[in-house]
């Protein structure tokens, strides 16, 4: 067995797919698209690329305890699963909520969470929900609407350079996002203040709800327009894991925010979708035979060694 970093993360990845696959055949619909595209990044942020440490949270969460409110109940703090706040840690903001059931799967396939909590994804009183919030596993900030996760790491990066620590704040966002204004704002925000501690990742898939981001509105060329507000732009093959890791960790960008273009493949996996393209947004199973169809490839799908 080749125990290479790079085959135990696309294994990771694999698996991440494999459970979102069952859990939208159990639910009759789910996120997956957004996960076949974005496994391969969030398997190499959580296996070699980032700094986090062991998990602080239980394995198998507890139930939402209600809403915070006067009587001081506590929503919990999902960053936990991510590891400890420490000066040197680095900090991941999750900014496309609905991304949460690959996050949550990359929890579980890393053994930040158990299996059963993330099959109990979307249920009452459920932590683990469908939009993830500061509670959900993984998430540290309710980032939505759209666009808000850049601004908020300019924020919590300031704050660690002024503390002198060393740790990078790490922000997860969908291609989607660049047609909110708020999100250029940050970028010239972190730009201006030289917030070289920011790498800002992002999957490229190139689909959104209502079909193809070129035909909704088209954010190409994306590297040159992040490039004219002040940043560095790095472009990647989001299914290759090295170049992601080389991407995050060997890219100089003194004194600029990195921002690093995942182009991706929001089928990755399952070329059975393929035919639904572009509208993949949110993926249900229309008869008892496509069900089967699925089902049947769930049954016979295997990793294989690259």
């Amino acid at each position: 067995m080749d125990n290479t970093w790079q085959t135990q993360t696309r294994r990771v990845a694999f698996g991440v797919r494999k459970r979102v696959l069952e859990l939208t055949l159990k639910n009759n619909g789910c996120y997956l698209s957004q996960t076949l595209s974005s496994a391969d990044v969030l398997a190499t942020l959580y296996t070699k690329a980032l700094n986090l440490g062991p998990s602080e949270a239980p394995y198998m969460p507890t139930l939402h305890p209600g809403v915070p409110g006067e009587n001081g109940i506590e929503a919990g703090y999902g960053a936990t699963y991510n590891g400890p706040r420490g000066p040197e840690n680095d900090r991941l903001l999750i900014s496309p909520a609905h991304y949460a059931v690959a996050i949550y799967a990359t929890l579980a396939e890393t053994g930040r969470l158990s299996p059963e909590a993330f099959y109990s994804f979307n249920t009452d009183g459920s932590t683990v929900e469908m939009i993830g919030a500061e509670h959900s596993p993984g998430f540290e900030l309710t980032t939505g609407s759209f666009g808000q996760a850049v601004s908020q790491a300019g924020g919590i990066a300031f704050a660690k350079r002024l503390r002198g620590e060393s740790g990078r704040c790490v922000v997860f966002m969908s291609d989607g996002e660049l047609e909110e204004g708020q999100t250029w704002e940050g970028l010239q925000c972190l730009a201006h203040y030289k917030m070289d501690n920011v790498i800002v990742i992002v999957d490229v898939n190139g689909m959104q709800c209502d079909g193809a981001t070129a035909d909704m509105m088209n954010v190409e060329p994306i590297n040159t327009r992040i490039e004219a507000f002040g940043c560095k732009a790095v472009v990647v093959d989001a299914h290759d894991v090295e170049a992601i890791d080389a991407a995050i960790n060997e890219t100089e960008h003194a004194g600029q925010p990195l921002v690093i273009l995942c182009y991706s493949n929001s089928s990755e996996g399952i070329p059975l979708l393929d035919h639904r393209k572009p509208k993949l947004h949110y993926v249900r199973f229309g008869s008892a035979e496509e069900t089967a169809q699925y089902q049947d490839f769930l049954d016979n799908w295997t990793f294989e060694e690259a």
